[in-house]
């Protein structure tokens, strides 16, 4: 039998009527007849007696039934796998992120997501840059998301949203009424340096080399949410990201904006060689709209 003939024997079988078994499939009562008498042809046998207008099943066909109930109910799990696939609602996404994006954006993405793709299931690294490139490479992880992360041969980059640097500081260091502030007035409080290995830090490096002689380093390290923390805690202040800054607790700190801005773009990375699913496509277009939201926030 053939699946076409399958489904209409199925029909047929379980609702006991010509009329209904159209109506279930959506299709003319004459094209399930059609098919129908194709399918007893091609069995050589009958599959329903015509009974004072009613369609009783044949002996042939209770027993044909019990093996076509198990098919029908695989072709409904295929069609079902189908439409899940072509809706984003089902399958596995592996995503690496930098330590910032895993602090507030990514949590609030994945279970925004989930709320609608219940079926979707995430793998979730945080790497730094170099880390997330070799895992990508080796097809460990599906997408990264970092900052202006540059170009790297065998990999895609896709636009998400552009974000800037910010000063963090703690409640009690006065400002005065500025709103925004230049890097020469950091000078004079402790400060708590970012080193330049990635692509960020040498932007920041590149930024303050006029004033990094006259700042007061007290700290050097490479992870921004930990120079929020010492904000935090008094030991100095600190230019930041802007997803840092604004991640997580924020009511020990003040975040004031630069002057002249700092940018820098946010990027989806992935492999080259490699087409993405549809549920990583829908996530990626998710995820750029939640970061947008948090930014505005």
């Amino acid at each position: 039998m053939r699946l076409r003939q399958i489904e209409v024997f199925h029909a047929v079988y379980s609702t006991g009527s010509m009329t209904s078994a159209a109506a279930m499939l959506n299709v003319s009562q004459p094209s399930v007849s059609k098919v129908l008498a194709h399918a007893e042809q091609q069995l050589g046998y009958l599959l329903f007696d015509r009974v004072k207008g009613k369609l009783v099943p044949t002996p042939e066909a209770h027993r044909l039934f019990a093996h076509v109930s198990a098919v029908y109910r695989d072709v409904e799990r295929l069609r079902h796998v189908a439409e899940n696939l072509r809706s984003g609602d089902s399958g596995r996404i592996r995503i690496a992120v930098t330590p910032a994006f895993g602090l507030e954006v990514l949590p609030r993405a994945v279970a925004t997501f989930r709320d609608k793709h219940g079926d979707t299931v995430f793998e979730i690294e945080t790497l730094h840059l170099d880390q997330m490139n070799e895992a990508l490479l080796e097809s460990r992880m599906e997408i990264g998301i970092a900052f202006d992360p540059g170009k790297t041969p065998g990999i895609n980059e896709q636009f998400l949203a552009t974000s800037r640097f910010v000063v963090l500081a703690s409640p009690s260091v006065d400002f005065g009424d500025r709103k925004t502030l230049q890097a020469t007035d950091l000078c004079g409080h402790p400060f708590i340096g970012l080193n330049s290995r990635g692509p960020l830090g040498r932007s920041l490096s590149n930024y303050l080399v006029a004033v990094e002689p006259h700042l007061d380093v007290v700290t050097w390290l490479e992870t921004y949410h930990v120079a929020k923390e010492l904000v935090a805690r008094g030991v100095g202040v600190t230019i930041t990201d802007e997803i840092t800054a604004k991640s997580g607790d924020t009511s020990r700190v003040q975040i004031l904006p630069l002057n002249p801005e700092l940018r820098f773009d946010i990027k989806v990375l992935s492999l080259a060689a490699v087409p993405l699913s549809i549920a990583t496509q829908n996530f990626i277009k998710h995820l750029g709209n939640t970061i947008n939201e948090f930014l505005d926030d």
